[in-house]
């Protein structure tokens, strides 16, 4: 019998008490398919577990999560799919899950050599002020300098822009490594960018291996959109996020009410993530097109927000995290064609010469096929001509560019909105969670 190494053993007795358990369910629920997570707990891995759900494709429509403020804690979702029926493909969902939540069970290793990393390119980091047009200047500068676009993903909100563009050489495919072509890279972006050393910065990366729009948030946040917004003449919003204190247990209270969309959880736990708060417990609901959260946080070192800036720097980001992704504003413009050199440099001088201003943008390339979405508006920010849209995809070709006129859905009945109104107020202090801890016997009912 073949003996294994004491540290293998070992190995397998981590992976096996801290791999998490993953069940998904399309025979509890009529409407929607449950997703149930055990883990032990650990700061990030309810992320992951969030982050695997949105990159399926899958909506959230209500769910909790508890702890019990030891080390292992419990998420249960109800999930649909984009059309508001049951996820069909419930066996490649937990697939999905184990996959992302496994990463972490085991002890870390020593990383690969970053050159030796296979599928690695040449990533750009680019933060500034945002103009009409620039997104289109920084392509321009890309293809001058035979970069080849892989993939990129761009951001705007709040006067400033955010873009994480992966760029190979055109010639080679390989990725850019040579110290002196990587300053002129970099050199040529500040100056599109106005935004000194800060405006762009570049690292070696796997594209699979960044999680895009985390990292977007990231960026704009330590540019400090959201202060800056904040500072701006107030502006009317949907989005309402409040932070109350719990003193008795030791917790800050994050409730969040807004319209509902799809990342909205997930870009409300990575930006309390990032921020270095722990949820022990959460709630959330949506109503129609209405999304009602709320968390129950502490900091890393367990205890709760302590101060009055603390407290409002949550509320910021919050705000700017969940509405950056709601500027996603405009007409939305898929473009799907063969790829070719100076491609995209090529599509934004075409909306750029029309007056049109590119608010988000998603690029992809697959094999010889580039995949890209463009979401435009008229430069002053308002709903872009349709005229002026037609006359784009007549110069870009009417089989390459479409208007996509789908929206998400609205998967339940809105009955009751219009009493609602826009800005729903925040609801009282534990009206979500305190229900399921006392369901859950974490906390005695007081009634």
């Amino acid at each position: 019998m073949e003996r294994c190494h004491p540290s293998e053993v070992y190995e397998l007795f981590v992976r096996h008490m801290n791999t998490p358990r993953v069940a998904v369910d399309n025979g509890v629920c009529e409407t929607a398919t449950l997703v149930q997570v055990h883990s032990a707990r650990k700061h990030g891995v309810l992320l992951e577990a969030v982050a695997a759900l949105s990159d399926h494709g899958v909506c959230v429509r209500k769910g909790y999560i508890s702890s019990d403020d030891g080390r292992w804690f419990m998420d249960v979702f109800r999930v649909t799919d984009a059309t508001g029926r049951k996820v069909a493909d419930a066996d490649a969902l937990r697939a999905r899950l184990e996959s992302s939540l496994s990463a972490d069970a085991l002890p870390p290793r020593t990383p690969p050599a970053a050159g030796a990393a296979a599928g690695a390119h040449t990533l750009l980091e680019l933060v500034g002020a945002d103009r009409p047009g620039l997104l289109s200047e920084v392509f321009a500068v890309l293809h001058d300098l035979r970069c080849g676009i892989v993939d990129a993903r761009a951001w705007t909100h709040g006067g400033r822009v955010a873009a994480l563009v992966f760029v190979r050489d055109e010639e080679t495919g390989a990725p850019i490594d040579d110290a002196a072509r990587v300053r002129r890279v970099e050199s040529r972006l500040r100056h599109v960018l106005r935004g000194g050393a800060r405006g762009a910065r570049t690292v070696l990366a796997d594209s699979a291996a960044v999680n895009l729009d985390r990292r977007l948030h990231q960026l704009l946040n330590e540019d400090g959109e959201a202060g800056s917004r904040a500072d701006q003449a107030e502006q009317p919003t949907t989005t309402a996020v409040a932070v109350q204190d719990w003193g008795e247990r030791g917790y800050s209270v994050v409730t969040v009410s807004c319209r509902d969309r799809p990342k909205l959880l997930f870009d409300v736990v990575c930006t309390l993530t990032d921020l270095d708060y722990v949820v022990y417990h959460g709630t959330f609901d949506t109503d129609g097109d209405h999304a009602q959260q709320e968390f129950y946080i502490r900091r890393l070192d367990g205890r709760p927000i302590s101060s009055l800036a603390e407290r409002r720097r949550v509320i910021q980001c919050l705000q700017a995290a969940i509405e950056r992704r709601t500027s996603e504003q405009g007409v939305r413009l898929e473009l799907r064609i063969t790829d070719r050199r100076g491609l995209l440099a090529y599509v934004t001088r075409v909306f750029r010469e029309n007056s049109l201003s590119v608010t988000h943008a998603e690029i992809h390339t697959r094999g010889d096929m580039a995949m890209n979405v463009f979401h435009v508006t008229d430069v002053a920010g308002r709903p872009a001509d349709p005229k002026t849209i037609d006359d784009v995809i007549q110069r870009i070709g009417t089989e390459s560019l479409r208007v996509d006129e789908e929206r998400w859905p609205r998967l339940c009945s809105t009955e009751g909105d219009a009493g609602r109104g826009g800005g729903a107020g925040i609801f009282s202090l534990g009206s979500l969670v305190k229900k399921n801890l006392v369901s859950l016997g974490l906390i005695r009912s007081c009634s």
